[in-house]
């Protein structure tokens, strides 16, 4: 199958290399870009444990002093992966989603020990902090990078796309689907995209794109992308 990912690279390698090892071909259409918030610096030893819900804000770390033995929460393996090259030792990784990395660290921290450290995107789909701060923990949020749109597709790219139809296309969050829309639009792409299975993260990813006539749209877990296209083949 011909499966576009629209995710940013440093967040798709994984995916991608397992996709291509399955035998299919793969297309890396990014259409945001990720770019550095400046921060002041961060003293991890002021807090108890660190939380991560992508491997951007690992990349951005604005850091004083560095405690590689602080508890280190993960959304996936990837980002986990990622802490551990720069150095934590003490990780630990949920399923994939923010909901179940908040279970985890409600599950796993003593919410009396300490205080969190949350460092995020400046535009999150869901409020982690607040979740956990309702549940009793004592939570800073950190923004260290922030998103904005890829208006360009590259030649070789788009002459791709277009002469190979997807068969699949990845969406990772809302913002992704409102650039991804413009950019259909802007290519005159609509009757490329009409064989297309739609893949979005959530029902509110989705909610954007409905207004192209896909092929089936899915929502979809991280971790279930070589699940669901057994399901579509």
């Amino acid at each position: 199958m011909h499966i576009v990912i629209t995710r940013p690279k440093e967040d798709s390698l994984f995916l991608i290399d397992s996709l291509k090892k399955l035998g299919h071909t793969v297309t890396h259409l990014p259409v945001i870009k990720i770019e550095e918030l400046k921060t002041e610096k961060i003293n991890f030893y002021n807090y108890k444990a660190v939380i991560f819900t992508s491997s951007n804000a690992i990349k951005f770390l604005n850091v004083d002093k560095f405690d590689s033995k602080i508890k280190c929460y993960c959304v996936g393996k990837a980002t986990e992966f990622k802490a551990k090259e720069v150095g934590f030792i003490n990780t630990y990784s949920s399923e994939g989603t923010v909901d179940s990395l908040i279970e985890l660290i409600i599950r796993s921290f003593e919410n009396k020990s300490g205080k969190l450290l949350y460092l995020s995107s400046e535009f999150v789909s869901k409020d982690l902090d607040i979740d956990l701060i309702n549940a009793g923990f004592s939570v800073d949020r950190i923004s260290n990078y922030t998103t904005s749109p890829i208006e360009k597709i590259d030649k070789s790219t788009l002459d791709f796309f277009i002469k190979k139809s997807p068969d699949v296309i990845f969406v990772y969050s809302s913002k992704s689907a409102k650039n991804l829309f413009n950019l259909i639009n802007k290519y005159s792409l609509l009757n490329v995209v009409t064989q297309s299975n739609l893949m979005c993260i959530s029902e509110k990813v989705l909610l954007v794109l409905k207004q192209i006539k896909w092929k089936k749209v899915f929502v979809f877990s991280p971790g279930e992308e070589e699940f669901l296209l057994n399901k579509i083949r």
